[in-house]
């Protein structure tokens, strides 16, 4: 089997957590009565939003950033590391929505994944330039 399906349920599952977060946005905004395009309103519903927006924010490292890694490091190892993202990001999530403050365990847990994507497929790369693979 191709080790690279891995990452590819991982990359799913990374959208679905993003996907969860846009729908919990949307259905705050109804909930709280914001019309479109205002994102202003009161203090929980600007929590929803901005859990969405965070994790759009971080997505854009995270896909590309794993799948870098994947491909200079390993697919398999890229897929184990990458799974934590997509489970943090909904507790991120879900936390953020009760309180600001119960956002910072997952948010801490999530972002040491993209730092070894990132700096893993930068020394990756470089190992296999060097060394000429």
């Amino acid at each position: 089997m191709d080790p690279y399906v891995y990452v590819v349920i991982v990359s799913a599952l990374g959208l679905l957590a993003y996907y969860f977060t846009l729908l919990m946005a949307g259905l705050a905004r109804v909930r709280f009565k914001i019309e479109p395009p205002s994102h202003s309103g009161p203090e929980e519903y600007e929590r929803y939003v901005r859990a969405h927006l965070n994790t759009l924010e971080h997505l854009v490292l995270f896909l590309p950033g794993m799948w870098l890694f994947a491909y200079v490091v390993s697919p398999v190892w890229a897929a184990g590391i990458g799974v934590i993202w997509p489970v943090m990001r909904v507790l991120y999530a879900l936390g953020y929505h009760k309180a600001a403050e119960k956002r910072r365990l997952p948010l801490y847990l999530s972002m040491p994944v993209i730092y070894i994507f990132v700096l893993g497929s930068l020394i990756g790369g470089i190992v296999k330039l060097v060394g000429g693979a």
